[in-house]
């Protein structure tokens, strides 16, 4: 097979032994060209070129970010995408249940590989680019956007600074006393809210190893759920929070959350602009989101 191996070097996981490894493990049995990013949305064109010239697979060493590039180049192609955890999370490897360890997974990569091992599944779009797992609006984005902010931490900090950033933005970074956006799904009333996730998959994210099930109904074969957030008072976050990182059936039903599954569409329109975040990737400030889930936009590789 023809692969095209996409590194991101800044990743908190990817180091030079992994990189020498992984590229001659995959180099044994396959044909491999490997490229590092050198800027951000470089593994876009690294993927849509490698489709046009029609390789078999593209192979991503890094975190959520990359990956979400490099679906960006391949939706809509029959060139397959494959992940080896590189980031601090991992959040779309750890959802197709993938080794945590990149060398590792690289074997399952191989057996995949050999067995034929792909799944074709559905994306969600907001503003024409495509999401694996989840948008975050509002105070989620705003977190994201602390953290970036401290990129240099994240390599040794990883959960921990998500934590302290959560906190810092909740009493510093975000307004909290009034609306920032509206909801609006076909057929129902529109929503006001503090806070909105789009979701694509389930689990939203992993504190640790411990999953946060915001969304069960979100599902690669299904459509988006949209969780929106009318209040962030404390104690009821507090309380949504405990659910989520059991089964969520509390935070579902909560009267402080509008939980919407399976839809094909949904837009979001703030009142001023609000942060906004794509699969852990903090992109800046909106005025209007629109979503669709996309159905059958992109193969990819499972263990």
């Amino acid at each position: 097979m023809r692969l095209l191996l996409i590194v991101n070097t800044s990743a908190s996981a990817v180091t030079a032994r992994a990189r020498v490894v992984i590229r001659k493990a995959l180099s044994a049995d396959h044909d491999v060209t490997t490229s590092e990013t050198s800027r951000r949305g470089n593994a876009t064109r690294l993927a849509q070129d490698a489709a046009a010239a029609g390789y078999d697979a593209v192979v991503v060493l890094g975190g959520d970010g990359t990956l979400n590039e490099a679906a960006n180049g391949l939706a809509g192609s029959q060139t397959a995408l494959a992940t080896l955890p590189g980031g601090s999370t991992n959040v779309f490897a750890r959802t197709l249940g993938i080794a945590q360890d990149p060398v590792e997974a690289t074997g399952e990569l191989l057996s995949a590989l050999a067995r034929g091992s792909y799944r074709r599944v559905g994306l969600g779009s907001v503003n024409g680019r495509y999401f694996l797992f989840h948008v975050g609006m509002g105070f989620d984005a705003a977190v994201v956007s602390q953290v970036e902010r401290r990129a240099a931490l994240k390599r040794y900090a990883g959960h921990p600074l998500f934590v302290y950033a959560a906190f810092s933005t909740w009493f510093r970074h975000y307004d909290m006393s009034r609306p920032r956006l509206q909801v609006e799904i076909p057929g129902r009333p529109p929503v006001d809210a503090l806070m909105a996730i789009c979701l694509n998959s389930n689990p939203y994210t992993y504190l640790g190893n411990i999953p946060l099930n915001l969304a069960p109904d979100a599902d690669l074969d299904r459509g988006l759920v949209m969780a929106t957030f009318r209040n962030l008072d404390m104690i009821p976050f507090l309380g949504n929070v405990a659910s989520v990182l059991r089964k969520g059936s509390h935070f579902r039903r909560h009267g402080t959350v509008d939980y919407r599954p399976d839809l094909t569409e949904a837009t979001v329109v703030g009142h001023g602009p609000f942060p906004y975040q794509v699969d852990g990737d903090y992109l800046g400030e909106a005025e209007k989101l629109s979503f669709r889930h996309e159905p059958d936009a992109l193969t990819v590789v499972t263990p």
